[in-house]
């Protein structure tokens, strides 16, 4: 029996699953590199312990070790909840892949095998986690829950979301924050994936930003681009159409007679969303489609000790 034919046999959302496993357990396991030294193997069964609670859950073996304080969970415990939220628009299925080319290196995968990295740790942890997804429409939300019926729930959802959609969907950012902040009554943390390709002005899109913070939510926007065409606008020199993939638009020029002014427009773009970010409390992460995982796992870890 070919062990190709077995792996094709495999669910959608148990590939996923597995890939995000390795993402976290490399991630893990590197950990003892990292700020969060001694927090590796023990990772799942522990918490910080804070100055004035009990210390009688305190792993003493485990502070000898590794000089800091640990406190023992247990497996009612729900230390947190967590809504992440994918943008599914049509920008998002940017840039077309290669025959061979992971589905990761595309904003939408990147995204999808993001959010189920941060499910895969949440679910380690024993926290709760919802999912929204949203584009012209709010495609998708189920709320916060930690079971493991849930949780493949939610990972059989992101596979969905790696099709190419078939209709073009633009972005209606402001309307479904809005819908979404609504529907966060218990205070959680809040996670975001989108490219921020939105038509309307930027007040209105913070205004939204800032509705998702009421009831004390934490909020982290991961801005998913791809950096060498969407950044860089690098490109050869040929004559070039580019289409935009929500409008249907089109404009055809030579990459360099445009590149100084897009690179400039691009960079004062993001600090505008960094300074705004920062203004509001918004935790702002910029992520590009080529790297690795570390910065969306280190970041998360951060924001999670700070949670409170």
């Amino acid at each position: 029996m070919k062990i190709e034919s077995e792996i094709e046999k495999v669910s959608s959302f148990q590939h996923l699953e597995m890939l995000a496993n390795q993402v976290v357990e490399g991630f893990i396991s590197g950990m003892h590199k990292s700020p969060f030294h001694g927090f590796s193997a023990e990772f799942a069964e522990h918490k910080v312990y804070n100055a004035g609670e009990s210390t009688k859950h305190i792993d003493w073996k485990l502070f000898a070790k590794t000089d800091r304080l640990y406190t023992k969970r247990y497996e009612e415990e729900t230390n947190m909840r967590c809504h992440l939220i994918v943008d599914n628009s049509s920008s998002m299925h940017y840039p077309e892949l290669k025959s061979g080319q992971p589905f990761y290196e595309k904003k939408i995968g990147f995204a999808v095998l993001a959010a189920a990295v941060l499910m895969n740790i949440l679910k380690k942890q024993r926290d709760a986690v919802g999912l929204s997804v949203f584009s012209d429409n709010y495609e998708y939300y189920a709320p916060e829950k930690g079971s493991d019926r849930h949780h493949r729930m939610l990972l059989n959802k992101l596979e969905q979301l790696l099709e190419q959609p078939k209709v073009k969907k633009t972005t209606d950012t402001i309307t479904y924050l809005h819908q979404i902040a609504e529907k966060m009554h218990r205070r959680s943390m809040i996670i975001i994936f989108t490219d921020m390709f939105q038509a309307e002005d930027d007040e209105k899109l913070f205004n939204a930003l800032q509705h998702l913070k009421h009831n004390k939510h934490k909020v982290v926007l991961f801005h998913v681009v791809d950096n060498q065409t969407e950044l860089k606008f690098d490109f050869d020199n040929t004559p070039r159409k580019f289409i935009d993939l929500e409008s249907g638009e089109e404009v055809s020029i030579f990459a360099d007679n445009v590149k100084v002014e897009y690179e400039k427009r691009a960079e004062e773009y993001f600090k505008k969303l960094a300074l705004t970010c920062a203004k509001n409390q918004i935790k702002y992460v910029p992520v590009n489609v080529g790297d690795n995982f570390e910065k969306i796992l280190t970041t998360y870890l951060v924001e999670k000790q700070n949670f409170g």
